[in-house]
């Protein structure tokens, strides 16, 4: 029988996204068979999906069929009811949760939105549902736009409607309310809700959160996009009617307002356009322009030719009447919007006792460590020590969206190495909403330490024919500068590549950071990120044909690795072969090199050699190699040659559909990573992590 939780809400609207966000993230940390499941959802169109089950399943990546995450549409569950066919409902239900159950270790059940209000009926058929599937309820209120008695009401009669009926109310969380009165509105319900036992959590309203897209805003104005349908991602905060002259309203412009204008005032459309550019004045979200009315035909082709960096929407209505709709547009958290969805997981971490949480949900066995608890744990030890890497790649804007991510959740200090003008400006162009007060911005030739850093790589290439001149050019590029921040201690560690091949990414860390004591070559891994375990192979990405010694340096440097990343290292050195079986000079290779590695690490568990089948099943392992310690339960792989190593990495990525994290390279004496030029923002992200574990050593 799986584990579950039931969200429970007191009114519409209580932000239920945010709080499904946050405990499915937790409950991912200890299994990836998590499911989720609504009794009833509202009626949609037939190419529309519930949000809430849409955003948990896209996600998270969550492998369960849409049409097997509800048990009813809201129309049919109101018919039933309304022919006392209360049995019938509730019987539909459990059928479709017992099915879902099946394929899940913990299922997060998600109650009704209150359509039309809500009324007692709809709290009964909450409770009812709760008792009967057994799961324990945290119930999820709003304080947005109420006092504290009212929100303390609320939740006294939800609490209520579920305690008659003998479920288990684990807690309750207040969603959405006054930054300001956070310190009065808790006390206030720990003195109303007094039993010791129950999780207590209030979570501040989010200008970012209640913020419509420009998307959403079109979509209910039922807008025509004339400009800007790559930026319809911008976040609206505030909205003004434009009627005054330009030299009245440019003052009054706010901070990625919307702005709303007769569509014939050419004026506005252009000074706005000027404003968004200008220094001295706040980027807007977009213009709507109303009444049918479209600007001129030249200044339709003049903006035409400009690439308007926000969205223009033309609406059929009023100005009075527009304004009036974009009043009550409401903003979703959907799968698409990143930022939202960071800052969600941000505030549930930040204003929800996790741990007290998952003490109160029923234990999860956990399979192994997950790909999902195994990123959770790689950006929980980053934080844990926070260290200071450099990006050379500060214009690329994945390099950028990473940096806004990894600051907003405060896992690293981050250099970011650029024109800091050109910076600036594809932040508000492509609208990445990078805080750039919270990074480092420089530019290698106008850096202060610029010749110190070249004097330096001077004198440590001296020997190799470098001069001054020389060092000039070198200095002036962003990798080489980039490594030397790291050689003087001045970052702790380096991640390139997003633009620039492994070889420039790599060359100046050979040059002069070099590798450790007690070893003579750089190699690297990947995290192999499987269904219900992560595996490390190396190396798959550096040495093409690795001598003995070579392979048995390999080895121990990946089974460090794979010790400083929580993974307990049993290491398969692989061939074509197992044990005594084979000959032949590749075989005998690995034989030499498991026997190298054995005598200088002999408290690490390295076999060798072996081939895949009877290093991963327990099987095969009995008949082929029944006395290794390694044999069918090897966690880290080390391939003979590059060959096999990137091409059975490629393989099993793309045949499992498993995570590759990496490469992460190894042996230097201090941490330098490469990525891939088709690297997305979670590659960047999960790298710059993995760059501060290592720093961290």
């Amino acid at each position: 029988m799986a584990d579950s939780l039931y969200i429970a809400t007191t009114q519409p609207h209580c932000g239920k996204s945010l709080i499904s966000l946050g405990i499915t993230e937790l409950l991912l940390r200890r299994t990836n068979r998590v499911g989720v499941f609504r009794p009833i959802i509202s009626d949609h169109s037939a190419d529309k999906r519930d949000k809430n089950i849409d955003l948990l399943l896209k996600f998270f990546k969550l492998p369960i069929a849409y049409d097997d995450t509800y048990a009813f549409k809201r129309s049919v569950a109101v018919e039933l009811l309304s022919h006392g066919k209360t049995d019938d409902l509730l019987d539909g239900i459990i059928r479709k949760y017992k099915t879902l159950e099946t394929q899940c270790d913990f299922i997060l059940c998600i109650g009704s939105d209150f359509e039309g209000g809500g009324s007692p009926a709809e709290f009964n058929v909450n409770a009812e549902v709760a008792r009967n599937l057994n799961a324990p309820v945290l119930i999820v209120a709003s304080a947005a736009d109420t006092n504290e008695n009212d929100v303390i009401s609320s939740i006294n009669v939800t609490f209520d409607s579920f305690f008659e009926r003998g479920c288990h109310v684990l807690g309750v969380i207040v969603n959405r309310a006054d930054p300001e009165r956070l310190a009065e509105l808790k006390p206030a319900l720990l003195a109303d809700l007094a039993d010791e036992s129950q999780l207590i959590a209030v979570i501040p309203a989010d200008e970012m959160l209640r913020s419509p897209s420009m998307a959403e805003i079109a979509t209910h104005l039922n807008a025509q996009v004339l400009f800007g349908e790559n930026q319809l991602d911008r976040l609206a905060h505030d909205y003004l009617t434009i009627a005054m002259q330009i030299r009245n309203f440019l003052p009054r412009l706010t901070e990625n307002a919307l702005l709303i204008t007769s569509g014939d005032r050419d004026e506005v459309l252009l000074t706005v356009l000027q404003a968004h550019s200008s220094h001295n004045y706040r980027p807007i979200a977009g213009v709507v322009l109303t009444g049918g009315l479209l600007p001129s035909e030249p200044v339709m082709h003049l903006l035409e030719g400009l690439g308007i960096p926000f969205p223009v929407l033309s609406v059929s209505t009023f100005t009075y009447d527009t304004t009036t709709a974009v009043g009550s547009v409401r903003s979703y958290v959907t799968a698409d919007n990143k930022a939202k969805i960071t800052r969600s997981l941000r505030l549930f971490e930040e204003h929800v006792d996790t741990d007290a949480l998952t003490q109160r949900i029923s234990t999860i066995r956990p399979q192994g460590m997950t790909p999902k608890m195994f990123l959770y744990n790689l950006l929980q030890k980053a934080r844990s020590d926070k260290k200071h890497i450099v990006l050379p790649e500060g214009t690329d804007e994945r390099i950028m969206r990473a940096a806004r991510l990894l600051t907003n959740r405060n896992i690293v200090d981050l250099t970011l190495l650029g024109d800091p003008e050109e910076i600036r400006r594809i932040n508000v162009n492509a609208g990445i909403g990078l805080d750039l007060d919270s990074v480092n911005i420089l530019d290698p030739r106008h850096a202060p330490n610029f010749m110190l850093y070249v004097e330096k790589l001077v004198e440590l290439r001296q020997h190799k024919g470098a001069n001054i001149d020389m060092a000039l050019d070198w200095m002036a590029d962003v990798s080489y500068f980039g490594t030397m921040m790291v050689y003087m201690g001045h970052a702790d560690g380096m991640v390139s590549g997003a633009a620039h091949t492994t070889q420039h990414t790599i060359r100046p860390a050979l040059q002069f950071v070099k590798t450790k004591p007690g070893f003579s070559v750089v190699s690297s891994v990947f995290f192999m990120a499987l269904e219900n375990r992560v595996l490390v192979y190396g190396d798959c990405a550096v040495n093409p044909n690795p001598t003995a010694e070579q392979l048995a340096e390999i080895a121990i440097a990946s089974a460090d690795t794979a010790l400083a990343f929580g993974i307990e290292p049993r290491v398969a050195m692989l061939s074509y072969s197992s044990g005594a079986s084979g000959q032949g000079e590749d075989v005998e290779r690995v034989r030499t090199a498991t026997h190298i590695a054995q005598s200088r690490r002999p408290d690490l568990m390295i076999d060798g050699p072996l081939q895949y089948d009877a290093a991963v099943a327990s099987d095969v392992a009995a008949k082929k190699m029944p006395d290794s310690l390694v044999a069918g339960r090897a966690s880290v792989f080390i391939f003979p040659d590059l060959n096999t190593g990137n091409n059975t990495y490629k393989a099993v990525q793309r045949e499992t559909g498993a995570i590759a994290i990496g490469p992460v390279l190894q042996g230097l004496n201090k941490p330098v990573n490469d990525l891939s030029r088709g690297c997305t923002v979670e590659d960047i992200i999960n790298t710059v992590a993995i760059t501060a574990i290592q720093a961290q050593q």
